[in-house]
């Protein structure tokens, strides 16, 4: 097919995209919108997703044009989502409890290094996050981050496999916090209540069956508008936290032996290797989120859309996440900062800030499992009915997909401090066999390598740079000029991108191990299957 009769079609169809023609807005490939430029394929399109494209043209317009087409009149609708609802994911996903840990690692690394790596994250977070919104519209045939991997990676069916083992179990792993966060919360504000039974075990078993029944919608379109309430009960939450924590005039905790609260600008002396790198790389995993984007953007009605959610929320991202680690760091000191920073508030505040987050708890939980769950079921029944009509089979299978995530979740949240505990742990397995007590520290290994550093250094980074680079050679392979300098920069860019993510599989993974062995050694675990509260 000819530029020129390209050109046609994507003016015949309003939600096209347009390729290889002159963008008209210079700013088109940053904030998105109807002029950005779509560039060529890095590779063929896969086997298993070639029912996608039509006959006679594999480009990108037509491919989302047949999938759109194929929609038109079907029960459930997949890529119905505006660039607005786009947003009340990303804002669901980011805006969540992990900003009231800001204020833990500023402690450690000091207010202004805080608040500089908090904006530097944010924007490599924002330039991978449009990079991979670039490779997404070369390919409107991927469905999810697997199918990304695997066309990243020449099409290899390793590739795929490998993408998808680390998707599932970090879903899953995201899945089981908030099912252990969830019974943080309930421990908190039922902790001077009189409950019998094991309660922790109790109440993650209730927040699981909550969460799969609140995950059970099928389409994102559907899943932004509890992610709208989700966001906004989360920012009043964090600015009830925040107010609660100037109002109490002393920090939770507060002695006279220990003082006023101490704000430090820089590191303390004090501060070790492991703490500072712990403080680190809590603040970037809070950003780092792009396993969902290829996910949210493949529902999207226009993806050309996209980059607009993304500057909405980092944008917000950054002042909420600045602000509140700033002023709840402030009032609680060093001594008295706790993480998430509800602990630095007095009984009564706790409860009430604390409770506002519930809403996010379950949801950002819920929105993991619908990933996993597409992925599941997309494969199950690509191209079939069931996907796109309500069926028995169809709505059966998907309650069943996420009951299972959300089974594995809840076990996997009830052995999270079982793998944390090196003693208990020890002694747990040479109960069960005197064998495996020889292999605990490389359980123990392995497990806190896939929860701190593995998924993200790949998700966060790797994938990314090595994106950049693909697309730069199918660009200059169809005689695609580049500014020179930019060129360069962006080589040099990206290239540090890629080591970064080396750096977190390394680095950051003694560091996430050395901080368990730490914490066991102060005595702040607990055991598999833990009765005892785990109240803030």
């Amino acid at each position: 097919m000819s530029d020129k009769q390209k050109s046609a079609d994507a003016s015949s169809h309003p939600h096209d995209l347009e390729y290889g023609k002159a963008r008209p807005d210079r700013f088109a490939s940053i904030f998105g919108g109807k002029g950005v430029t779509v560039g060529p394929r890095i590779c063929e399109i896969p086997p298993h997703l070639r029912g996608e494209a039509s006959d006679t043209d594999d480009s990108s317009e037509a491919i989302l044009k047949r999938q759109l087409a194929l929609e038109d009149g079907a029960s459930i609708q997949y890529r119905t989502c505006s660039w607005q609802k786009t947003a009340a994911l990303l804002f669901s996903e980011y805006i969540c409890l992990a900003i009231m840990s800001f204020p833990w690692s500023y402690s450690f690394l000091g207010l202004v290094p805080g608040l500089i790596l908090t904006v530097v994250i944010a924007a490599i977070v924002l330039y991978t996050s449009l990079t991979l919104w670039e490779f997404c519209l070369r390919h409107p045939e991927i469905r999810d981050v697997c199918d990304l991997g695997q066309t990243l990676f020449w099409g290899k069916t390793w590739a795929w496999w490998a993408t998808a083992v680390m998707f599932v179990l970090n879903n899953t792993f995201i899945q089981a916090l908030h099912v252990l966060v969830g019974a943080e919360w309930f421990n908190t504000i039922t902790d001077k209540a009189s409950v019998g039974g094991c309660r922790t075990v109790e109440f993650s078993a209730v927040i699981a069956v909550i969460c799969w029944l609140a995950s059970l919608p099928r389409t994102f379109s559907m899943m932004a508008k509890l992610g709208t309430a989700s966001a906004f009960f989360t920012f009043i939450s964090v600015v009830l936290a925040t107010a609660f924590a100037g109002a109490q005039g002393k920090p939770a905790g507060y002695t006279p032996e220990k003082g006023e609260p101490i704000v430090t600008a820089i590191p303390l002396h004090s501060t070790t290797f492991v703490q500072g790198m712990a403080a680190f790389l809590n603040i970037s995993y809070t950003f780092i989120g792009q396993i969902t984007l290829p996910s949210f953007i493949a529902e999207m009605r226009d993806p050309r859309d996209f980059p607009k959610s993304l500057w909405a929320c980092t944008i917000a991202e950054v002042i909420v996440f600045g602000v509140v680690g700033s002023v709840i760091y402030a009032y609680s000191g060093n001594q008295y900062v706790t993480a998430p920073a509800f602990g630095s508030l007095d009984e009564l505040y706790k409860k009430v800030s604390f409770s506002f987050m519930v809403p996010t708890i379950i949801f950002l939980g819920c929105l993991y499992a619908s990933v996993t769950a597409r992925f599941v079921f997309f494969r199950l029944f690509r191209n079939s009915r069931h996907m796109s009509d309500h069926t028995v089979v169809g709505w059966a299978s998907w309650a069943s997909i996420l009951l299972t995530t959300w089974i594995f979740a809840f076990v996997i949240s009830q052995v999270i401090p079982f793998f944390s505990s090196r003693e208990s742990c020890r002694h747990w397995f040479k109960n069960v066999h005197p064998l495996t007590s020889a292999f605990f520290d490389l359980i123990v290994s392995t497990v806190l390598s896939v929860m701190s550093s593995l998924f993200d250094s790949w998700f966060g980074f790797i994938f990314w740079g090595v994106a950049f680079f693909r697309m730069r050679t199918a660009d200059k392979n169809i005689g695609r000029v580049r500014n020179p300098v930019g060129d360069w920069l962006s080589k040099i860019l990206n290239v540090v991108i890629i080591l970064t993510g080396v750096y977190f599989l390394t680095v950051g993974t003694y560091a996430s191990v050395q901080g368990i062995i730490d914490a066991f050694h102060a005595g702040e675990v607990g055991g598999v299957f833990s009765c005892k509260s785990n109240a803030i």
